[in-house]
């Protein structure tokens, strides 16, 4: 069909349209003009094109960016749109000549897409012309409109797929997409000059991603290089990405689960994913996803943004340039992760997928299991954010289980399993005791776990005869007070509690600089430290006290031979039956300077 008789039909079906061909210009009137004039009247399935100014009209159709806001399809580019769920979307393209190459190919965002393409051939003349008679006209409309046309192809799924054709008729092409699982974006792409475009960059003989090195935090990974930067010498960059559910197909699909939550999507702005008839619909309940649209009511504070939270995206987009080999790092231990590679033209910005691999990453390096004994004290030293598993196996039937933690510097956490079963889970500082109900030939697993400020270090004891008390008891605050109207140039006086048990407390003393810090003043706290560390010039004296009344379990003592102006570090050590040590917490002291 030629063009002029092409536009001269459509004149014919549609004479209440301002459709003028000035004569001069009839030979110069391309069929996609026409073709624009038939989409218009095709039902509230298709996009309605806003009216024009002519002459703006012309001088937009030659600009791609035209094509953004209607249902034509531009040869050679790649647009970009939205279909709302169970509702198809149709567009349309005209190829002029017979024996044309024609490629389509269409790329799923988020969700599986059913489409189709056919081929519908127009009328090759009107009948009724010039007759004027209403009836035929409506018949001819309705046989465009309704005509089904031969299907070439279909496909239903989530990969990137083609229509390649090397030699195609000429006739309206009609591509009809449709999601049933949710509302999603997608990408369609024809063109009728596919050997020349070559737009998607292209992949080598052997499209895998290989691991190439596997370790508890990295994975190393290595792919052919694309013969698009290669061969055609065309700019490409590499983009890596990683998560922990699957692989994708597209980096389509990636961007789009970056952006938004599985839930809904970003909804598209009026004027550039769809046409104002779209969004005339868009929000409008139905009955089965009212719950999702109604967010577009009068009510919503942002127009097209989700009213709930978005949960926390679990996937990382890494684009490294032309490098075909790169190793991800910071891992968990012993996790499966999905890796992609995409290769992306940097000139059309459209990219290809290579074929995704998956890998577990190692597990931790087992740790020894420390055996505790009954009745014996075991240093334990953890390391910052780390653990250390201990096993305490009584010999004998028990009624009870007594563990004793003196935890030196920092609060560390305690888990303690009976045969696997959880029976104490609790953050530790200081000395603290548990007792646990025993059960013959019970095994207890013992978990300690350091903190995120430093490595801890700490003292238990395992035992099934607690009467037997290794560690001091100690009272609540165990703070040094000095009396500041006590001083003098050459003493200081200070006081501290005891408990209702009779223990030996023994303090201890040493000059520092007036500049003493807090750093200095951490180091010195750490409480597992007992006075065998200590040189003898530092000792002031040791003695017994206790009391029944908890409220006289106090103490004074006046430390002499000081010199004036001096600052002091006192520390005062309880001592238990079982000669185990725990320190008070460290206390600076000035004597007067005059007196």
């Amino acid at each position: 069909m030629s063009n002029n008789h092409a536009c001269s039909l459509l004149q014919k079906l549609y004479p209440s349209r301002l459709f003028t061909t000035p004569t001069s210009l009839k030979r110069m009137v391309p069929l996609h003009w026409c073709l624009l004039w038939l989409l218009l009247p095709l039902g509230s399935r298709t996009q309605k094109l806003p009216t024009r100014d002519e002459e703006l009209f012309q001088m937009q159709i030659r600009d791609k960016a035209f094509f953004h806001d209607s249902s034509v399809i531009p040869d050679g580019a790649e647009i970009s749109s939205y279909l709302f769920r169970d509702t198809p979307k149709r567009y349309f393209f005209v190829v002029e000549e017979d024996n044309t190459p024609l490629s389509v190919t269409v790329t799923p965002c988020d969700a599986p897409l059913e489409w189709k393409l056919s081929l519908q051939e127009l009328p090759e003349e009107a009948s009724g012309e010039g007759s004027g008679e209403p009836e035929l006209l409506d018949q001819q409309k309705q046989q465009i409109i309704n005509e089904e046309g031969t299907e070439l192809f279909s496909y239903k799924g989530n990969d990137v797929e083609y229509f390649i054709s090397s030699s195609s008729p000429s006739g309206l092409y009609q591509l009809e997409l449709l999601s049933t699982e949710k509302d999603t974006h997608f990408k369609v792409y024809a063109t009728t000059t596919p050997e020349s475009d070559q737009p998607y960059p292209e992949l080598p003989y052997d499209p895998r991603v290989d691991v190439t090195s596997l370790g508890r935090t990295t994975v190393t990974l290595a792919w052919k290089p694309s013969p698009t930067a290669s061969l055609l010498k065309q700019p490409i960059q590499y983009c890596v990405v990683i998560n922990k559910e699957h692989n994708f197909k597209s980096l389509c699909a990636v961007e789009a689960k970056l952006s938004a939550d599985d839930a809904f999507m970003m909804a598209p702005k009026p004027g550039l994913d769809f046409s104002p008839f779209d969004f005339a619909h868009f929000g409008f309940p139905s009955d089965n996803s009212g719950k999702e649209r109604s967010y577009l009511t009068k009510s919503s504070p942002k127009l097209g943004r989700h009213a709930y939270a978005r949960p926390k995206v679990d996937i990382q987009k890494i684009c490294i340039g032309n490098k075909n080999i790169f190793t991800v790092s910071d891992l968990k231990p012993d996790t499966q992760y999905y890796f992609d590679v995409f290769v992306a033209n940097s000139n059309s910005n459209m990219s290809t997928a290579y074929v995704g691999t998956f890998a577990r990453t190692k597990e931790e390096a087992k740790q020894k299991t420390v055996e505790l004994k009954d009745g014996k004290v075991t240093d334990v030293f953890v390391k910052r954010k780390g653990a250390k598993f201990l096993r305490f196996a009584p010999v004998s039937s028990h009624q009870k289980v007594t563990f004793f933690i003196h935890s030196c510097l920092d609060a560390v956490q305690i888990q303690v399993r009976r045969d696997g079963k959880l029976l104490l889970s609790q953050n530790v500082e200081g000395i603290r005791q548990f007792q646990l109900r025993g059960k013959p030939k019970a095994k207890y697993l013992i978990r300690l776990k350091g903190n995120k400020k430093g490595a801890s270090m700490l003292k238990i004891l395992a035992t099934t005869r607690p009467s037997k008390q290794s560690f001091p008891s100690l009272p609540e605050d165990t703070r040094i007070k000095a009396f500041d109207k006590l001083r003098t140039c050459s003493s200081a006086t200070v006081a501290w509690l005891g408990t209702q048990e009779r223990n030996k407390f023994c303090i201890y003393k040493k000059e520092v600089d007036d500049n003493y810090n807090e750093d200095q003043k951490k180091r010195e706290q750490n409480q597992c430290l007992g006075p065998d560390t200590r040189k003898k010039s530092e000792k002031v004296l040791c003695k017994y006290f206790h009391s029944q009344n908890l409220q006289k379990a106090v103490t004074t003592e006046t430390i002499k031979g000081l010199q004036p102006g001096k600052s002091y570090l006192l520390d005062v050590y309880v001592i238990g039956h079982g000669g185990h040590s725990v320190k008070y917490q460290s206390k600076v002291v000035k004597t007067r300077k005059f007196c």
